[in-house]
């Protein structure tokens, strides 16, 4: 059986990004909903991101978006996350909101386009260096439409340069996060649409070249922890994309679509080593709350992630072990079904009290007034996000 006070050093020790833009208002392409007390800038989300952190334990780093989140003193900024008890962690780029991207970024055809594009990534690294921040998160909305549009290969051709060339950019302890996406916004063709994709070109690149699993970026049906064990065996999963969808890339709530998958997710992190710090997998919540309350709906994600973590750190892995040996296949799926049965939330609390932290975060934000107090003063500007 697993050593409890183990399982609770292991969730103690666990950290979870989140997201700067899961702070604004968002939406989906039909409409924005604005809710009241929403950042209108970087600095008024790591207030948000300090809070979900006091409340949880577990979220101290918060991913950034260029040009989202573009400030004058970036060492400013730095140093109001750290006044705060956080860090500045990935810093995310941006090639698909610009007119000049229509055909694609860094697989355009026309060179002077990719140049754009690049210069922005190596931008995205001077940032980097400025804040401290050790991962470059790249996802592209590259892609063709129609066939015939363009040459595939060519796109991947010019794919590969660009990459190497910003590769070349990283310091040391700098790495490069390729995420990839099924589709959307390009339908024919994406130049980056699955995890053999993106691992092929981070095994061209180099060590510091990693894959980013966006839980939502897949095929209905795809096994997404048969990806993550394979990954994790070859040394090159750099982080994942929490998130939750029913039909595309919904960006929901982690966990709230299918917890399970979330739980067979973690308990193969678990089981490959993925807790440990020299995994160096980085989990992180990319999220748009489109109907919700940002902070709440941010705490509840974290607490999901946790939850799950927990469920995956009680398998029984000597009895898991001992039935896939023997080959009873209903005993070794008992075992894991047994773990994700498990009730962890009294656990968790317990936890969360040993910790000095309220045993249920989500009620202690709602009690502390930050809610009431960021609707009353966030009046007036414009509302921090991709246009909203």
């Amino acid at each position: 059986m697993p050593d409890i006070a183990a399982v609770k050093a292991a969730l103690a020790a666990q950290r979870i990004e989140t997201p700067s833009w899961g702070y604004g208002n968002s939406g989906t392409r039909f409409k924005v909903f604005t809710r009241p007390g929403v950042p209108r800038d970087p600095y008024e989300k790591l207030d948000d991101a300090a809070r979900v952190h006091a409340h949880t334990g577990i979220a101290p780093t918060v991913s950034l978006h260029i040009p989202w989140d573009r400030v004058d003193d970036w060492a400013a900024l730095a140093a109001y996350a750290k006044e705060r008890g956080l860090r500045l962690g990935a810093i995310n780029s941006n090639t698909f909101q610009d007119d000049a991207y229509r055909l694609g970024s860094v697989c355009h055809p026309d060179p002077a386009v990719r140049r754009k594009a690049v210069g922005h990534l190596l931008d995205c690294v001077d940032i980097m260096d400025a804040t401290g921040s050790a991962d470059l998160k790249l996802w592209f909305a590259d892609g063709t439409n129609y066939p015939g549009q363009d040459d595939v290969t060519a796109r991947q051709e010019r794919l590969a340069e660009s990459l190497a060339e910003v590769y070349a950019r990283l310091g040391e302890g700098q790495r490069m996060l390729l995420e990839y996406k099924l589709f959307e916004p390009a339908f024919y063709a994406t130049d980056v649409p699955d995890w053999g994709t993106a691992y092929a070109h981070c095994l061209a690149l180099g060590p510091k070249a990693r894959v980013v699993v966006d839980t939502g970026h897949h095929a209905p049906g795809t096994n997404i922890e048969f990806i993550v064990a394979l990954l994790l065996r070859e040394g090159r999963l750099g982080g994942f994309d929490f998130n939750s969808r029913f039909f595309a890339d919904d960006d929901l709530m982690a966990g709230a679509a299918d917890p399970f998958q979330l739980f067979r997710i973690m308990h193969e992190v678990v089981r490959n080593g993925g807790l440990e710090p020299s995994a160096g997998v980085a989990f992180m919540l990319d999220q748009c709350h489109n109907v919700e309350d940002k902070v709440p709906a941010v705490i509840r994600s974290v607490m999901n992630v946790q939850e799950a973590t927990a469920k995956a750190l009680l398998v029984d892995a000597d009895a898991l072990a001992a039935a896939q040996r023997s080959g009873d296949v209903l005993a070794a799926h008992a075992v894991l079904m047994d773990a994700y049965a498990t009730d962890v939330r009294p656990l968790l609390r317990a936890l969360r009290e040993e910790r000095g932290l309220d045993p249920d975060p989500v009620a202690a934000y709602l009690r502390s007034g930050h809610q009431e107090r960021i609707a009353a003063e966030r009046v007036g500007g414009d509302q921090a996000g991709w246009g909203a």
